[in-house]
């Protein structure tokens, strides 16, 4: 297992091929805009090293019995699923946010630990194998692990074969012996620059014209001819900034655009190439760990914002009691998604590879809620905050501590507690609610419109009326009338 040094030294060894504001960024860990991310995910190995947090954070790998890091393993069962979804929640209490550099990935070999089976007892490849043979390397490693599925995509109303500029999705360009170029773009993903390597799913089902799309691999975060650009994000304005302006020192999730200008990806990394009728599995596969676990991340974060909503008024001189309704709402928010997700693991099936596959109705209704609650959640603490913390409305940290007029500004700052304290809480609900620590509820992990199709799709209907029949004693079948256009 590796530590927080270690982890750290691994990315600074990296090519450098992360931009941001036209520049390239010399060492990910000390710039203002990677640092947090990095720090979020160091976190990660600090945690793991601890008694208290061990049983969550690690696990005996199938593949050599040795202990492993959680973000590394295949789900095995109920308990292991479960336990994904606590550890989701511990790491958003210790971070306050998303560390997307290590779970998006894990589900993304867990989606293709399913999906390579299936192609393999299709087709007589080896792509199973081939999985297998690279996780076992990437265990001992102890790597950190980005994921990325969506493309540009282009025109939404044209499929990827059809589009004017063929490379709007990621696809193989050429087929060679030792394997394939690859050209295109994955487009918002989370926590690339805190990556060793990444894992690359297709961004959904596609049909036999668009077979060149259906590809997945894993590649190093430095390789050739890829290029990283980090994302404008909410934190940016206060990256450069001292002191409480950017309150949360390990915490801070940042989005990339990857630009993939025809890399070369070695045979023994990849995981789908052409196999297009296993695109759609890879994703469903994909999202209903993601949709479960994403239920304890909400609820991880809520916990912070219910604590600094009761800071805030205390800091006020207000007793939190005078929120119960409120703040016990947000408790209600908090526990809905984290007990969705905890349904959703334990009423999953085993897949003949021997994955653990939630149940997926339970995964999409949990995204539909993760959607909408944790807002509901961030808009009640902005309301015990008050204007100080909704508005962005205070000070800077060089202000506050001018030597001309730094005294006068606490001295008005200040309630039930000194002024920079107050404001300390405030930058933190700021972060929290409408800043850098805004994790991604509403598509993070697919939209929910998405998640309302695939419960659409199978939706049982016609059980749904047999039963209502049975109880109501409705003799008569009554089909369903012919769908006006």
């Amino acid at each position: 297992m590796r530590t927080s040094d270690e982890y750290r030294e691994s990315l600074k060894a990296m090519r450098k091929n992360v931009y941001k504001f036209g520049e390239q960024i010399d060492d990910i860990t000390i710039h203002p805009s990677t640092r947090r991310c990095v720090a979020g995910h160091a976190q990660i190995f600090d945690a793991t090293m601890k008694d208290e947090y061990r049983d969550l954070l690690t696990t005996t790998s199938h593949l050599t019995g040795e202990t492993i890091s959680r973000y590394l393993s295949i789900v095995g069962s109920e308990v292991d699923m479960i336990k994904n979804v606590k550890m989701k929640r511990l790491m958003f209490n210790l971070t306050g946010t998303c560390t997307g550099g290590r779970c998006v990935g894990f589900n993304g070999i867990n989606s293709m630990w399913a999906t390579t089976y299936d192609i393999d007892q299709e087709f007589g490849t080896d792509y199973h194998k081939r999985l297998k043979t690279w996780l076992i390397e990437a265990q001992k490693k102890d790597i950190t692990l980005a994921g990325a599925l969506t493309d540009a995509k282009g025109n939404r109303a044209l499929p990827p074969h059809k589009q004017e500029d063929p490379d709007m999705s990621l696809h193989i360009v050429e087929r060679r012996d030792d394997g394939i170029v690859v050209r295109g773009a994955k487009v918002m993903i989370a926590g690339v620059a805190a990556a060793n390597e990444i894992m690359i799913l297709p961004g959904t089902g596609y049909k036999e014209p668009d077979a060149d799309y259906a590809v997945s691999f894993v590649i190093q975060r430095d390789a050739e001819n890829l290029t990283v650009i980090e994302a404008r994000h909410p934190s940016d304005s206060r990256d450069h900034e001292c002191g409480f302006d950017n309150p949360v020192e390990y915490g801070g999730i940042t989005q990339a655009y990857l630009l993939f200008d025809d890399v070369f990806v070695p045979n023994d990394r990849v995981f789908m190439a052409g196999e297009w009728k296993y695109a759609m599995k890879a994703v469903l596969s994909f999202i209903a760990p993601y949709r479960s676990a994403i239920g304890g991340c909400v609820a991880g974060q809520g916990d912070v914002i219910v604590g600094a909503s009761a800071l805030m008024a205390r800091a006020n001189g207000i007793h939190e009691k005078v929120f119960k309704d409120k703040i016990t709402q947000m408790v209600i928010n908090n526990e809905t998604t984290y007990g969705m997700g905890i349904a959703a693991s334990a009423l999953g099936k085993l897949h003949p590879s021997g994955v653990w596959i939630p149940d997926g109705t339970l995964s999409n209704v949990n995204k539909v809620h993760v959607a909408t609650l944790p807002y509901d959640t961030k808009r009640i603490a902005q309301d015990i905050a008050g204007g100080i913390a909704e508005t962005g409305c205070i000070p800077s940290c060089e202000d506050l501590h001018s030597p001309e007029y730094g005294e006068m500004l606490r001295k008005y700052l200040k309630a039930n507690v000194d002024g920079e304290t107050r404001v300390r809480i405030a930058r933190l609900i700021e972060w929290l609610t409408i800043g850098g620590g805004v994790p991604g509820c509403m598509h993070g992990g697919g939209s929910p419109d998405g998640a309302k199709l695939v419960l659409n799709a199978t939706t049982d209907m016609e059980r749904y009326i047999d039963l209502a029949r049975d109880v109501g004693r409705v003799h008569e079948k009554i089909p369903a009338p012919e769908r006006k256009r």
